[in-house]
């Protein structure tokens, strides 16, 4: 089932027996079993409702005797069992041995008051293995995967809603392109905007680039999406912004190469008629990276990428082997990529 369902479900008062929350996605994973607890257990009752295992370290069998036994002084509890490898296709290193058919018989009779959320660590499951198929069958599983480009823009304009604020014109994008792509550090980011605008409050552009921290790969892209844009003199204040921190030339250059390739794999797989999604799974790049990466690479034809790629190359060398003082180096390169 989707996340949306799950939760709509649980709203409404109707629980699975076992949740089995796995994906690359760990922040909204993290989110969904706070969100689980919320609803089910009182905080003055968590020592009695709440226990932690991992399966690394403790037998499933030790977990499921736990999920069968009684609640003491509440009505319900939540069992959370980390490190469910056992349901993928890796090789397991833990020395403890799991009786897998135990739990596909719990399934088949699981008990009312016990909540079990088995934690996997991984990008997939195992869909061949009986065990993945019963908890499938029954609708136990729970794919926390890295968002699209929309649904990334989605996540943090509902977030900033539950904060009581809102987006004005071009602020959203913005605080994606200088925010990243990290959930935890976005919604860190938000919650710092929400106390800055306190509630019913508007998060302006201005405010975002005043406001919203930045690493240094977010800076160089930015200074590259205001070389796509022509704006050679913002991106050299964002290159001395970059000097202030102390950031080496020769790393600024290594991440401007690195998203010119990106921008020129994007440019070849667009054209060759493969979606964003997918061009992200081909080259290991957030979604959003790629979708963004897309809208600059229609500023370029392929020999003005090459060059540009060729350039990098150069100054590269040049730096590493003493011909240009670095600094002077970038600042040419920059002013030469606006002809």
């Amino acid at each position: 089932m989707d996340y949306r369902s799950i939760v709509k479900e649980i709203e409404q008062g109707k629980l699975m027996p076992v949740y089995v929350c796995y994906g690359p996605e760990v922040f909204r994973r993290r989110e969904f079993i706070r969100f689980m607890l919320g609803k089910l257990v009182e905080p003055e009752h968590e020592e009695f409702a709440v226990t932690r295992y991992d399966l690394n370290e403790t037998p499933l069998d030790v977990v499921l005797d736990d999920s069968e036994t009684v609640p003491f002084l509440v009505p319900k509890k939540v069992i959370i069992a980390e490190n469910a490898q056992f349901l993928t296709g890796a090789k397991e290193n833990s020395k403890v041995e799991h009786r897998l058919e135990r739990l596909i018989e719990y399934l088949k009779n699981p008990v009312d008051y016990t909540v079990l959320i088995l934690v996997v660590d991984a990008e997939k499951l195992d869909e061949r293995k009986k065990l993945v198929k019963a908890l499938k069958e029954r609708k136990c599983l729970l794919a926390f995967q890295t968002l699209t480009a929309e649904e990334l823009a989605d996540w943090a304009a509902r977030r900033a809603n539950r904060l009581g604020m809102t987006f004005g014109s071009g602020a959203l994008e913005k605080f994606l392109l200088y925010g990243g792509t990290d959930l935890q550090s976005l919604a860190m980011e938000l919650d710092k905007l929400s106390l800055y605008v306190g509630s019913g409050g508007e998060v302006t552009a201005d405010l975002v680039e005043q406001m919203v921290a930045r690493t240094t790969e977010q800076n160089v892209f930015i200074l590259i999406d205001e070389l796509v844009k022509m704006n050679t003199g913002k991106a050299l204040e964002i290159l001395q912004d970059l000097y202030k921190q102390k950031e080496e030339p020769i790393k600024i250059v290594a991440l401007m190469a690195r998203q010119y390739r990106l921008i020129a794999q994007v440019k070849e797989l667009v054209q060759t008629g493969y979606s964003h999604q997918q061009i992200a799974g081909a080259v290991g790049a957030h979604p959003y990276a790629v979708k963004l990466a897309a809208e600059q690479a229609r500023k370029y034809d392929v020999n003005r990428l090459n060059r540009i790629l060729s350039r990098l190359a150069d100054l590269d060398y040049q730096m590493k082997s003493g011909q240009i003082d670095k600094s002077f180096g970038l600042e040419l390169l920059l002013l030469n990529m606006a002809v």
